[in-house]
């Protein structure tokens, strides 16, 4: 017979016998479906080192191969497996996150008031032209020295905060890629509400008015989930009033924030999931096309959509008989920008998955606001066909010159010079920036040679006030990036260049220079997040530096999540009423990872 402790040794030996298996299997699995890339950064530039991913939250590892990045790698994988996988890379277990906030409600909701009347952030911005430029914001280069953290937030389940936030009439409307959007108060930070869409969100939101069912006026938030749903909601209650799908690839990904203008949304639409997977001979690469969807705002009814791409036909087979598709790709990963006055809105895109690549891939696309024809495109990087895994070999489905994955991650600002002329100014992760002219349908004035450029650490957005655009450095892997640059608008020549500054973060994996998030400028200064947690203020005419915050430590939040700082990158920092709002932590392909909202007030 067994004695009770013999049972409970033999219990806890199968237990760890089990452990050890799954680890086994776990190991073996990544070993066949991860290794190839993550095993060898040196030459497969996009996909993060293993000692990475480590640092990545579980819940982001997971969802990657659930919905994200890493689905196609995942197909035929059990939750388990998945599951099991996560916890072999991350160290940790996959949790069930509660993503509704429940501590710090706030006591009273007042009625919302018109956005367009008071000061507000709107949308990426903050106006329909995308300047990034704060002219009202409450906050000037003199303010700088009273600048003083007021309170901090934290996002559940969040590893790469990219939802900036948008904020109207005292309230803040942040998203998380966890699943969830949040309507907070934006003096004290306590919560209005909680909706947890579809899926989590990357992008900024915007709001607008909205007639309800019983006839009231009301207004609502408009954005996009990470799987392609457009959604209203309620921005009193947080109460749905309808969704939609924007399409249905299953490579589809929701990235650039929406743009509301005049009672239409416009949505942009990317797809990286099949641009990172699509050298697989089993896969039939490729049939994803980049899109703007136009929805009616009040009703959610579909006005027109604009595809970036022909309709993908066959162009041969793959090394394993799969029947090829081309063209497809040119993704739109930024806001649309209005311009009101000619009827358009420009867009800009991302490379071509296969051959041949469009006119339109790496381009500014002007598409009539009326009925979504495009009326020109301006291709500054042309014959940029590009997927992930090709890498010399002869492999039917790669292209046949591969290009270097310059995609336009910006979107473009339209501006006015001090002389009067306007101007379309746009970074590229070619490592230039450029002038083009919207009344010579986009006629390339000038470019300018920012940075080296890389494949890899998209240049998120620019800004432009009085005269000068600011353009931040980006990259990472080929590159060393960090720096910005100020730029005339009119000439195209430099104005001043500052260089990376000393790091913040010790070094390791994610930690760099690079500044690859959008920038915001304000009256006599210019904000440039980088990498190394460090946001920057720069002097507008001379860039010298002069200001900084240090996010890589844990804050106290105000809604009782557990809440750290990391790389700063995709959005940028939101000023409005004499505050300041900027999302910390990104770790992305190389970053580090952080979930935290920042919000900052002037010190009296």
């Amino acid at each position: 017979m067994f004695s009770l402790g013999k049972i409970v040794v033999l219990i806890i030996f199968t237990v760890l016998m089990s452990v050890n298996s799954q680890a086994q299997d776990s190991e073996a699995l990544y070993n066949t479906r991860c290794a190839t890339c993550h095993e060898n950064p040196e030459t497969n530039t996009h996909a993060p080192p293993r000692a990475n991913m480590a640092a990545f939250t579980p819940n982001s590892v997971y969802a990657a191969l659930t919905d994200g990045l890493m689905q196609i790698q995942a197909t035929g994988l059990s939750d388990v497996e998945m599951r099991g996988l996560t916890a072999w890379l991350t160290g940790a277990e996959v949790s069930d996150l509660a993503l509704e906030i429940t501590e710090n409600l706030c006591a009273n909701n007042p009625p919302m008031r018109n956005p367009a009347l008071n000061a507000s952030w709107n949308g990426w911005g903050p106006d329909a032209r995308n300047t990034r430029f704060a002219t009202r914001g409450g906050i000037e280069r003199a303010d700088l020295p009273k600048l003083r953290l007021k309170w901090a937030y934290g996002l559940p389940g969040e590893g790469q905060a990219r939802g900036q936030p948008v904020v109207v009439d005292g309230r803040v409307f942040v998203g998380n890629s966890a699943g969830a959007l949040y309507s907070l108060d934006a003096e004290s930070g306590c919560t209005y509400w909680s909706f947890l869409p579809r899926s989590g969100i990357r992008s900024a939101a915007s709001v607008g008015p909205y007639q309800f069912e019983d006839g009231s006026d009301g207004y609502a938030v408009y954005f996009v989930d990470i799987k392609a749903n457009a959604y209203a909601v309620n921005a009193q209650t947080g109460q749905v009033l309808w969704v939609r799908t924007v399409d249905d690839h299953p490579s589809v990904r929701g990235t650039g924030a929406v743009a509301l203008h005049k009672g239409v949304l416009y949505v942009p639409m990317s797809g990286v999931g099949e641009e990172s997977t699509s050298s697989n001979p089993d896969y039939a690469c490729c049939t994803f096309r980049g899109s703007v969807t136009a929805f009616d705002a009040q009703s959610g009814d579909l006005i027109w959509k604009s595809y970036m791409v022909p309709e993908p036909r066959p162009r041969g087979t793959s090394s394993n008989g799969v029947l090829l598709y081309g063209p497809a790709g040119v993704g739109i990963w930024s806001a649309p920008t209005i311009d009101d006055d000619r009827g358009l809105i420009y867009v800009a895109t991302g490379n071509a998955y296969a051959d041949p690549a469009p006119e339109t891939s790496d381009a500014v696309v002007a598409i009539k606001m009326s009925n979504g024809e495009i009326a020109w495109a301006t291709q500054l990087t042309p014959g940029d066909a590009w997927i992930f895994g090709c890498d010399g070999e002869n492999n039917p489905n790669c292209p046949e010159d591969v290009g270097p994955d310059f995609d336009f991650s910006a979107s473009p600002i339209l501006a006015s010079t001090p002389s009067g002329r306007e101007m379309l100014v746009i970074p590229q992760k070619s490592g230039f920036a450029y002038g083009l002219d919207p009344n010579k349908q986009g006629e390339l004035v000038w470019q300018y040679r920012a940075g080296p450029g890389s494949p890899v650490g998209g240049v998120w957005g620019a800004a432009v006030g009085d005269g000068l655009a600011y353009v931040a450095v980006g990259g990472y892997i080929f590159t060393q990036g960090g720096g910005i640059h100020g730029i005339d608008i009119e000439t195209g020549q430099r104005a001043w260049y500052t260089g990376p500054q000393d790091l913040l973060c010790a070094e390791g994996p994610g930690c760099s220079a690079t500044q690859s998030a959008a920038v915001t400028a304000i009256p006599g200064a210019v904000f440039s997040g980088s990498a190394d947690g460090g946001m920057r203020a720069y002097d507008a005419d001379s860039g010298e530096v002069i200001w900084t915050f240090d996010a890589n430590h844990t804050f106290t939040t105000v809604n009782g999540v557990p809440a750290n700082g990391g790389s700063f990158d995709g959005s940028g920092p939101v000023v409005v009423d004499a505050m300041m709002y900027m999302l910390s932590g990104s770790a992305g392909f190389v970053g580090r990872p952080g979930n935290v909202l920042l919000a900052f007030e002037l010190e009296e």
